[in-house]
């Protein structure tokens, strides 16, 4: 069953930061996804969820009405595959984004 979180204050805990969704079918407005991903170390803004939904390159979307909404799930599918791959140093990234570029 797909749950909706109107903004990001509705799903705030008790030290008042935003709760991640624990249901990958979440459904979550611009506003409340962008608050929650930013506050959790994955900063992206309402405007920059926009733009890729006009430009394309951004999580999947649906619409009710005219209102984007976002799946938890298929964000943080699309934001894992903007990861780098683990290193453990700053030298090793440089090594991987020129082998990357080269292929």
């Amino acid at each position: 069953m797909l749950t909706l979180e109107e903004n990001a204050s509705s799903g705030r805990d008790q030290q008042g930061a935003s709760s991640i969704p624990v249901n990958p079918q979440t459904l979550l407005g611009r506003k409340a996804l962008a608050a929650i991903s930013t506050e959790h170390g994955m900063r992206i803004s309402e405007a920059t969820l926009a733009t890729y939904a006009c430009r394309g390159g951004g999580p999947a979307y649906r619409l009710f009405g005219s209102r984007a909404l976002y799946s938890w799930g298929d964000y943080l599918e699309w934001a894992e595959s903007r990861l780098s791959q683990p290193a453990y140093s700053s030298s090793e990234h440089r090594v991987h984004s020129r082998s990357r570029t080269a292929d």
